[in-house]
C-alpha cells in the first residue's frame, strides 16, 4: 500500500543505473538471490513444518496427546486414525499430487488405491480431502479442485463420488442414523464454472452426488483482485493526506476532498472507493465463509469447497470458515497452525502471487515501475498454469491475463480476519498489530516460510533448514514483553466465545483496515488503534500496581503476624502481672495476719519507710531496745546473749535480699534460743522461720512464744 516515486534531474545518466539496481534487488532472477537465502544462517530456527502439520492432524483426530517427530515421519508411523478418519502417507513422495502435503486426512474406509484413482478426476490431482472435522458431531469441512466433467458436464467418476460420499458420515439422531447433508460450495461465479467446462473443467451435478446441493459464491478470480487492489492503492494515493509525490491533497487538487472541502471532489472520492471493488470482494469472502460455517455448525452437514485449482479462493473460504468454527484457531498458536495447514501445506502459490522467483524458474519479463502497473510481473511456474490449461494452447486465455499471476489473495484473507477482529474484539487472542507484522514479514522475503509455491518446492530448497522462521521471530518479539506485547489482544476473553462465530449478514459490512491500508496515505487516521494503545498502557500500569499491591499485602500479612505475636506476648505479660498482683495481695494478707497475731501478744510492730519491719518485746530487766541489723550472712552470726537469760530484749532486722536460700536453718542457728544442744528444734517443721510468709523481721520474747500453741493458724503456711 505504499508507492515510492524517484525523481531525477533532466538529462541525467543515473536513471537507468538506479532502475537496474532497484529491479535487481526487488526482482531477483533466482530464488537463491532472495534475502532469506543471501543473509546466511538465521537464529530464528524452528521445528520442521511437517512435524507441526502432523501435530495439527493429531489434534483434529482427537490424538492430541501424541506428539509428532521426524523419526515418526521417516519410518511412516504417523498414519493414525479414529473411528471415521485416517492419515494416509500415499503422497509422502508427492507422486499423487505435487501441490498437496505429504500427509492427508481421508475417510477411514477408503483405500489408498481408490484415492489414487479418484485423484485423476480432479484438476491438478487435488482430490477431496478433510481440512477440518468436528470430533463431537462428525461434521467435515473438505477441500478440492474442480472436477473434470467436460463441456457437456457429463463426465463422471465412481471413485470420486464414493470418496465424496464417504466424507458424509452417518448422522446419529433420535430417529436413527441418517445420511448427512452434503453441500458443494463452488467459490466461482456460475458463468465462470460453465466457461471452465469448455476447457475440460466445470462443476459437479447434484444428481451424481447423493443428497447434495451445489452453491456458487460468485467470488472473482485472481486478476480481478489484483486490479481491485491497484485501484484501491491509487484511490488512497490520490485522496489521502499524503501522496507519493510528497504533495498534500490540498495542493494537488486545489481543495480538500474531505469535510469542509469541495463537495463534488468528496463525492468523486467516495465513488472511486466503491469502484475499486475491494470492500465488495472482502464482503464476498466473508459472506461465503460465514455461510459455510453456519452449515457445518447448525446443520452438522459436510461442506466440500473448491474453485478452479483449489489453492486461492478455496483456501480463503476454508481457512476463514475454520477460524469461525474452531476457537483454537483464534489463538496465536492456533492461527499459526491454520496458516501452515491450509495455506502453506495445501499449496497456495505464494511465489506466483507475490512475484518472487521459484525453484522451477521464473522468467524475466519486462517490468515497469509505474503507478498503474501492479507489483510483480513474473510468469507462472511450468506446473502452475492458470486453470483450464488441460486443453490446447489455442484455447488458452489471452496473454494479458496469464502474463501476471500476482494477486493479493493472502492479503485479502488477512483483511477478512481483521474485519472479524473488529466485529468480535473479545474472540481473538492476537491483535491487529500482529496481523500487520505478519503481512510485513511475509512480503519482506526475510523468512523462508512463504517462499516457493508448495511444500515440495520448499523441501527441495531446504527452506526450513537454511532460512529463518517467521513464527520463531514473532514469538521472540512477544517473549520480550510477555502478555503486555502489542501482538496480544487486551480484550481477549476465551470464555466469551467458546463456540463458533456465526455473524449475520447485516454485520458483514467491511471497512478499510486503517492499521494497514491507511498507515502511509493517512498516518493520523491510521492511528485508530490509539485507544487500544492507551488501554495497553493502562493495562501495563494496572499490572504494575497489581504487583505493588501484592507486595503491600505480603508486608501487611507479615506486620499482622508480628502484631499478633506482640499481642500474645503482651497477653502473657498481663497474665504474669495479674498473677504477681495476686501474689502480692496474698502476701499483704499474710503480713497483716502476722502483724495482728504479734500485736495480740502485746508486741509493738513498726514498719519503716525503707521496708524494714521491727517487732519490740518488752522485758523486766531491759528498758531500752537494742537493735541488731545484719546486712549480710556474716552479720547474722554475731555473738548473742546466752539463752539462759529469761528477760531478754532484742531488736532483730532482717532484709529479704540478705536471706540466702537456706535462710531457715541459719536463722534458727543464730537467733532461736529454743534449739537444743544436739541442734534439734522444738518448733515443729521450723514453723517460726518460714520466709514464705513474708516474715522479715523479728523481735520476740521467746519465753512468751514458748506458751503458744505450735499449730496456731497464723503460723501455718498457706
Amino acid at each position: 500500500m505504499r508507492i515510492i516515486v524517484f525523481g531525477f534531474r533532466p538529462r541525467t545518466k543515473q536513471r537507468r543505473k538506479v532502475y537496474d539496481a532497484l529491479l535487481k534487488c526487488m526482482k531477483p532472477a533466482r530464488i537463491w538471490d532472495l534475502y532469506a537465502f543471501k543473509s546466511g544462517p538465521s537464529k530464528y530456527s524452528n521445528t520442521d513444518p511437517k512435524v507441526r502439520l502432523l501435530n495439527e492432524y493429531f489434534r483434529l483426530l482427537g490424538k492430541g496427546s501424541v506428539r509428532a517427530s521426524m523419526g515418526m515421519i521417516e519410518d511412516g508411523s504417523f498414519t493414525l486414525s479414529n473411528e471415521l478418519w485416517r492419515i494416509t502417507d500415499i503422497n509422502s513422495s508427492y507422486t499423487l499430487c505435487q501441490t498437496y502435503p505429504f500427509a492427508l486426512v481421508v475417510p477411514k474406509h477408503i483405500s489408498d488405491a481408490e484415492i489414487l484413482q479418484a485423484s485423476t478426476f480432479r484438476a491438478r490431482c487435488r482430490l477431496p480431502v478433510v481440512s477440518w472435522c468436528n470430533p463431537g458431531t462428525g461434521a467435515v469441512l473438505a477441500r478440492s479442485s474442480q472436477p473434470l466433467v467436460g463441456l457437456m458436464m457429463n463426465m463422471r467418476s465412481n471413485t470420486d463420488e464414493k470418496l465424496v460420499a464417504a466424507l458424509c458420515s452417518y448422522l446419529v439422531s433420535v430417529q436413527g442414523p441418517s445420511r448427512r447433508k452434503l453441500y458443494i460450495a463452488d467459490a466461482r461465479p456460475r458463468k465462470n464454472a460453465l466457461a471452465n467446462g469448455a476447457m475440460g473443467g466445470g462443476s459437479e451435478s447434484s444428481s451424481n452426488y447423493f443428497q447434495s446441493e451445489i452453491v456458487f459464491f460468485g467470488i472473482d478470480n485472481i486478476h480481478a483482485m489484483r486490479e481491485s487492489l491497484t485501484r484501491l492503492r491509487e484511490y488512497l494515493d490520490t485522496h489521502g493526506e499524503k501522496s507519493s509525490d510528497g504533495m498534500s491533497s490540498f495542493l494537488r487538487h486545489g481543495g480538500w476532498t474531505w469535510g469542509g472541502g469541495n463537495l463534488s471532489s468528496m463525492s468523486a472520492s467516495v465513488s472511486t472507493l466503491g469502484d475499486s471493488g475491494w470492500l465488495i470482494h472482502v464482503q464476498s469472502v466473508l459472506a461465503g465463509s460465514a455461510w459455510i460455517a453456519a452449515r457445518v455448525a447448525l446443520e452438522k452437514a459436510t461442506v466440500l469447497v473448491h474453485c478452479s485449482d483449489g489453492w486461492d479462493r478455496t483456501t480463503q473460504l476454508v481457512s476463514l470458515a475454520s477460524l469461525l468454527l474452531d476457537p483454537y484457531y483464534r489463538t496465536i498458536a492456533g492461527f499459526q497452525a491454520l496458516v501452515e495447514k491450509d495455506w502453506l501445506a495445501f499449496g497456495h502459490p505464494f511465489s506466483d502471487r507475490s512475484g518472487t522467483p521459484t525453484i522451477s524458474g521464473s522468467g524475466n519479463m519486462p517490468y515497469e515501475l509505474s503507478r498503474q502497473s501492479s507489483t510483480g510481473s513474473f510468469s507462472s511456474s511450468p506446473m502452475r498454469q492458470p486453470s483450464g490449461s488441460f486443453t490446447s494452447p489455442a484455447s488458452s486465455p489471452p496473454p494479458s491475463q496469464t502474463s501476471n499471476n500476482c494477486s493479493p489473495i493472502f492479503l485479502q484473507w488477512v483483511d477478512c480476519v481483521s474485519q472479524l477482529l473488529r466485529m468480535y474484539p473479545f474472540a481473538f487472542e492476537f491483535s491487529s498489530a500482529f496481523l500487520v507484522d505478519l503481512l510485513d514479514c511475509m512480503l519482506s522475503c526475510r523468512f523462508g516460510n512463504f517462499l516457493c509455491n508448495c511444500e515440495k518446492e520448499r523441501q527441495q530448497c531446504a527452506v526450513s533448514e537454511v532460512c529463518g522462521c517467521i513464527w520463531a521471530y514473532l514469538a521472540d518479539l512477544r517473549a520480550s514483553e510477555g502478555i503486555s506485547h502489542v501482538h496480544y489482544n487486551l480484550f481477549y476473553d476465551a470464555t466469551k466465545h467458546e463456540g463458533p462465530l456465526l455473524p449475520p449478514a447485516a454485520a458483514l459490512a467491511p471497512t478499510l483496515w486503517p492499521q494497514f491500508h491507511l498507515r502511509w496515505a493517512c498516518p493520523k487516521e491510521s492511528q485508530a488503534g490509539e485507544l487500544e494503545v492507551r488501554c495497553r498502557k493502562m493495562a501495563i500500569k494496572f499490572s504494575e500496581m497489581q504487583k505493588e499491591k501484592e507486595i503491600a499485602e505480603r508486608k501487611t500479612q507479615e506486620m499482622t503476624a508480628a502484631m499478633e505475636s506482640i499481642k500474645s506476648e503482651l497477653q502473657n505479660e498481663k497474665q504474669l502481672s495479674i498473677s504477681a498482683r495476686n501474689i502480692a495481695k496474698s502476701a499483704n494478707k499474710e503480713c497483716e495476719a502476722i502483724k495482728r497475731a504479734i500485736q495480740s501478744l502485746g508486741c509493738k510492730v513498726q514498719v519503716s519507710s525503707n521496708g524494714y519491719c521491727t517487732v519490740d518485746i518488752e522485758g523486766d530487766l531491759m528498758k531500752s531496745n537494742q537493735k541488731i541489723r545484719p546486712a549480710s550472712r556474716r552479720a547474722s552470726h554475731r555473738s548473742l546473749p546466752s539463752s539462759e537469760d529469761n528477760d531478754l530484749s532484742l531488736s532483730i532486722t532482717v532484709t529479704q535480699d540478705d536471706v540466702p536460700n537456706d535462710s531457715p536453718s541459719h536463722v534458727c542457728e543464730a537467733l532461736c534460743p529454743l534449739r537444743t544442744h544436739d541442734k534439734a528444734c522444738r518448733w515443729p517443721d521450723a514453723g517460726c522461720a518460714h520466709l514464705g510468709s513474708q516474715f522479715i523481721g523479728l523481735k520476740a520474747n521467746f519465753d512468751a512464744f514458748d506458751q503458744l500453741s505450735i499449730y496456731d493458724g497464723y503460723f501455718k503456711p498457706e
